[in-house]
């Protein structure tokens, strides 16, 4: 009786979580799927089109590397976020720590208000921010993307961070302090290896971000070397009212699916980091 009850249970619980499945893995199946297909298979629109009807090819993944500047764009994707990401953790952890231990005045507010900022639409901020990128000579670079991004992940990181320090115990630094360590010893020596899930799940965002914006960078770097990923392939493979879906969808499969690998490395770390924030 009780492993029938524990199978009807089991099966009750995947019912409900199939949909879900579904749905998420459908978008990644759907491009794959594109990103094989021949272009004469592609637009048959009289037959299913969840699977091949003739061989599959990889002139997709030809034209993308061999007739655009996937890879410079990718590699100007990757740099723009390490460094994002690096700026973003160096200001927002010593933030967020000074907001959540140093008994501020006003510390509480001060990190809604830094929040706050990051809900500021950067429609309204590019052009005020055209004017530093232009004073520091940027214009044209991906590095002015490096200047700028920084201005809405810190603002996020800092609030995430400063929630999540508030999850850990003041014991654990004041027994620190008992045994010699000073704050900044008890900083390095016990709240950052206590804190890794809040700290991964805060670089996780900030990369996430600086990934998927697309507003500054399309504004701001122009030549096709310099682009990022976002913005290079919408520019490079969609022209007029032609679009190279099986390349989009092969740039859009090597570009998402390394992500939510890392995401998945990182899993027990980013679930720790939200549940964390989230009892406060």
């Amino acid at each position: 009786m009780a492993t029938r009850s524990s199978v009807r249970r089991h099966l009750l619980i995947y019912a409900g979580v199939t949909p879900f499945v579904v749905f998420a893995v459908f978008p990644v199946a759907w491009m794959a799927i594109t990103a094989f297909k021949q272009d004469a298979d592609l637009y048959r629109v009289g037959q299913a089109p969840f699977w091949f009807h003739r061989p599959p090819t990889l002139e997709h993944f030809e034209r993308l590397f061999t007739q655009t500047y996937f890879t410079t764009q990718l590699l100007n994707t990757l740099q723009l976020a390490a460094c994002v990401v690096a700026i973003t953790m160096v200001a927002a952890v010593p933030a967020g720590y000074a907001l959540a231990r140093m008994r501020l005045p006003g510390a509480e507010n001060i990190g809604i208000a830094i929040f706050a900022t990051y809900l500021v639409p950067g429609i309204i901020l590019f052009i005020p921010l055209a004017r530093v990128v232009g004073g520091l000579g940027l214009f044209d670079s991906w590095w002015a993307l490096v200047v700028v991004y920084p201005g809405f992940t810190i603002p996020f990181c800092t609030w995430k961070m400063m929630g999540y320090f508030k999850t850990i115990p003041l014991e654990l630094e004041e027994a620190a302090w008992v045994d010699g360590c000073g704050r900044f010893g008890a900083i390095w020596r016990v709240v950052l290896p206590v804190s890794r899930a809040g700290v991964a799940i805060t670089g996780i965002f900030a990369f996430s971000l600086s990934m998927q914006e697309f507003l500054y960078a399309v504004v701001y770097v122009a030549p096709r070397s310099e682009k990022v990923v976002t913005v290079g392939l919408a520019t490079s493979l969609i022209r007029g009212d032609i679009f190279y879906w099986g390349s989009l969808m092969a740039g859009a499969l090597i570009v998402g699916v390394p992500i939510a690998i890392l995401y998945n490395l990182v899993l027990d770390h980013f679930i720790e980091g939200l549940t964390g924030v989230g009892t406060q």
